[in-house]
């Protein structure tokens, strides 16, 4: 067996990775004109930016570059004069079809022979890269440094980020080339298209046993109070009744229904009366793969249909929706996630992070970095990644709480930078900011903005009551959760709504209270562990010693780990805390 070959000589280089965006979409769309248009880039690149910038281009990817140069400054000038090379082919395309490359530069030691370069420095120029939008260049620290003077361009300042598969954050700018006048001239990026998430539900009228002309009207009536219903659930996208009633009647399929409406499920069935009794038979079907998901008999009063508050109606809604969003859960469980929708990866990550086990949180990571993946330009998946990283830490899974909550405000920082307006990114961003203590009146204006952008968002008012209850007033804590839970009915994160509320009730004293919400809460997640430290302070401070002591070893068993110092790690200032580490303490948790 011959020996390896020696490591070839090292040596510092400055690494240019450039990409077409959104390749894979573009050549599905017309692969023979994207391929022919990229060679023709590759021929302007190799024959005379990269002759002119004293740069070796190292591979062609199909749909990217990997460059290597002496100097940063070459390497600069490179990139911004490749970026101009689709310019005038845009001006003559759709904005579907326009051609955007993006750029990243990290300059480092490399090992170097004549086929390739070799180094985790070019692994970072990659991940760089992926921070850039269209028509963006993206710099390392190392690539700043050596471009003070020589490049005509300005620099903003895009501060740290955290990379996948890297160990610390790293800082980056933006380079941004100089028009013929003083002001810098900024790429323009296509704005990204508007993408609602949430799978999409129709409601046909309900189907009469009877030929009595009189009995037709009961069916639009369960029809239009189930879309009422789930129409107040922000996990889903229910179809308007004047687009679905022109199905009443029709022996159209599931299929034909939910293609026409664009709806990935449809709900329908038939219904009987017999006296003042209405009995429904509910079936919903999913389009793609053209089955029954949930199928259940109800019987109700006939005047109950009438009630604004309808029980019948309650519990039609109730129980397809958690159908619906459980049946999309599960697939996400078992499914690889290349075979997954968007819509089912971002309600599987937005699910599974409320769960109470580390594999389930572990998985709503993978889900929403591949929605983040897929949707760069798009704000909510990076707002619900910031949430991920709150999680983590309220679940008793992070070992640094600060840096954690650094890294949700961060994350949302840039679903802010895409969508100013975000509700949810600013009602994410505030809470993060709440539980560190360090600005409290920021953290607090921004949830007030987030109420004030959208208020039907029961995020923000969810996280306003959190806020009221650590650094505001009781009474305020309780009106926000309690709001919050009224905006989402149908929500199936609702035991992480109760839990909120109970510690309403609990920062103001209302212990019974707190600790019925608390008991409703667990009866949908026995395991979630917030609850189960809200339930166990209620039991302690009202006297209810033997309950206590049973939810404080409920406690231990699922945080073994937990520690009143790190317990107060998440908001050491906050009075229930206080209040928490006082009772933990007496039932014997460890102070380190």
């Amino acid at each position: 067996m011959s020996a390896p070959p020696a490591l070839p000589q090292q040596r510092h280089k400055v690494v240019l990775v450039m990409d077409l965006v959104e390749s894979v979409r573009l050549m599905a769309a017309n692969e023979a004109a994207v391929v022919n248009q990229w060679r023709s880039f590759v021929h302007h690149a190799t024959s005379k930016v990269l002759p002119a910038n004293h740069g070796r281009l190292v591979k062609s990817l199909g749909d990217g570059l990997l460059v290597e140069f002496d100097q940063p400054v070459h390497a600069v000038r490179a990139a911004l004069a490749l970026h101009n090379y689709f310019a005038p082919l845009n001006q003559t395309l759709p904005a579907a079809q326009q051609l955007h490359l993006r750029a990243g530069l990290n300059a480092t030691n490399l090992y170097i022979d004549e086929n390739d370069v070799y180094g985790h420095g070019v692994n970072l120029a990659a991940r760089v890269a992926d921070l850039a939008a269209p028509g963006e260049t993206v710099v390392t620290a190392s690539v700043f440094d050596g471009i003070v003077i020589g490049v005509d361009a300005e620099v903003e300042d895009r501060g740290e980020s955290y990379l996948k598969h890297w160990p610390e954050p790293v800082r980056t700018w933006q380079v941004i080339p100089v028009s013929s006048g003083s002001a810098a001239a900024r790429p323009r990026i296509p704005e990204a298209a508007a993408i609602d998430f949430r799978p999409a539900i129709a409601v046909v009228p309900f189907e009469t046993r009877s030929h009595a002309p009189e009995q037709f009207v009961i069916g639009e009536l369960i029809a239009d109070g189930v879309i009422a219903q789930l129409s107040r659930s922000q996990n889903l996208r229910v179809i308007s009744r004047l687009s679905t009633t022109a199905f009443r009647g029709r022996r159209s399929s599931t299929d034909e229904i939910g293609q026409h409406l664009e709806a990935n499920f449809v709900l329908g069935g038939s219904y009987v009366t017999y006296g003042d009794k209405v009995v429904v038979m509910a079936e919903l079907s999913d389009r793609q793969r053209g089955e029954v998901i949930w199928a259940e008999r109800i019987t109700g009063d006939m005047r109950d249909l009438l009630d604004a508050q309808s029980m019948l109606l309650d519990t039609l809604s109730s129980a397809c929706a958690h159908a619906l969003l459980n049946d999309v859960v599960q697939r996400t469980l078992v499914a690889p996630v290349p075979q997954l929708d968007s819509n089912a990866l971002m309600l599987g990550g937005i699910t599974l992070m409320h769960r109470s086990t580390p594999r389930d949180l572990q998985r709503s990571l993978q889900l929403l970095e591949a929605v983040v993946q897929r949707h760069k330009r798009v704000a909510t998946p990076w707002a619900w990644l910031a949430k991920w990283h709150i999680m983590q830490v309220v679940q008793g899974l992070s070992d640094q709480p600060a840096r954690d909550f650094q890294r949700a405000i961060d994350t949302a920082d840039r679903a802010l930078d895409l969508e100013p307006g975000s509700s949810l990114a600013m009602a994410i961003k505030g809470h993060a900011l709440c539980h560190l203590g360090s600005d409290v009146e920021a953290s607090h204006r921004l949830l007030q903005e987030a109420t004030q952008s959208n208020p039907n968002d029961p995020m923000a008012w969810l996280y306003n009551s959190v806020w009221s209850q650590m650094w505001g007033t009781p009474e305020d804590s309780i009106a926000e959760a309690e709001n919050a839970l009224h905006l989402s009915p149908l929500d199936p994160q609702k035991y992480y709504f109760e839990m909120m509320l109970a510690n309403s009730y609990l920062a103001q004293g209302r212990l019974r209270q707190a600790i019925d919400m608390c008991q409703s809460s667990l009866k949908k997640n026995r395991y979630h562990l917030p609850t189960i430290r809200a339930l166990l302070i209620c039991q302690y401070e009202i006297g209810e010693q033997e309950a206590a002591r049973k939810t404080f070893e409920l406690m231990r068993t699922l945080q073994p780990d937990l520690t009143i110092a790190r317990y107060l790690a998440s908001g050491s200032q906050s009075a229930v805390r206080q209040r928490g580490a006082k009772a933990f303490a007496a039932l014997g948790l460890p102070v380190r």
